[in-house]
């Protein structure tokens, strides 16, 4: 017996236009296992969504303002089946980099849909990649994060990079520290430093990072420890090989 039968699918469809909305629910309409329990307009709308009904699986547009069907990816956190429908065929490797069930390129065809749902009910039960893992390949080689996307309940915040000051390491979470506030996310400080731009971001000790532009002085503190001190005054340790690396790009800079 396959997964599918006899299985009821709660389904989510999100897309910032309602014709593509109407289409897909149209296409459900002939699958009578298929519930659709939200329909979005947005990915904030998603991620509040995907809390509160706790679908079997997602219909996702790519390109939509404010969240980009790729972050909502990564704020889900879930293991749940998706199903990427663009207009847009570049971003096609990108969608099944991050184990996306199939990718629909709009105008969608009833037959090619009918495929791509048979596909996601065969995913039923399979262990999906965590939500570290797809945001790591959803992001193409060298191009660094332009935002930190965090998410504290149903609540969604943006924080432009240019705008992080520092982040500290808290075990399986990081600290972003912006604008004299400090944002909690889900993922380790080694994941974060991938993202960043080592231009203009330098580990300076195992557990933190540090906005090169926020740098205002080093001063010693101990017998072979060192400060770095921010222009809003923090003072955050650095580590003997993080010093290393830090004066090395401000000696770059100067």
């Amino acid at each position: 017996m396959s997964p599918s039968q006899n299985k009821r699918w709660k389904a989510l469809i999100v897309d910032d236009e309602e014709l593509a909305r109407h289409v897909i629910r149209e296409f459900l309409q002939p699958h009578a296992e298929i519930e659709i329990t939200a329909e979005c307009a947005n990915g904030i709308e998603a991620v509040k969504a995907v809390a509160e009904h706790k679908p079997n699986l997602i219909f996702l547009d790519v390109q939509m303002p404010k969240l980009t069907g790729f972050d909502v990816l990564e704020l889900i956190g879930t293991e749940m089946p998706v199903i990427f429908v663009t207009a847009y065929d570049e971003y096609a490797m990108r969608a099944f980099d991050v184990h996306a069930v199939d990718y629909l390129l709009k105008p969608i065809g009833r037959e090619r849909f009918d495929a791509a749902l048979e596909r996601a009910k065969n995913r039923l039960g399979e262990k999906m990649p965590s939500a570290h893992e797809l945001a790591a390949t959803a992001r193409p080689p060298q191009q660094f994060l332009e935002r930190l996307v965090v998410k504290d309940g149903t609540k969604v915040t943006l924080i432009p990079v240019a705008k992080l000051d520092y982040a500290e390491a808290q075990d399986d979470y990081v600290a972003l520290a912006s604008q004299g506030k400090k944002h909690l996310k889900q993922q380790t400080i080694a994941g974060l430093e991938a993202g960043l731009n080592p231009g203009s971001f330098v580990r300076i000790h195992r557990s933190y990072i540090v906005n090169l532009e926020r740098v205002v002085r080093i001063e010693p503190y101990g017998k072979d420890s060192r400060l770095a001190i921010l222009t809003d005054g923090t003072r955050l340790p650095v580590s003997r090989a993080g010093y290393a690396r830090l004066k090395a790009l401000l000696d770059e800079r100067n």
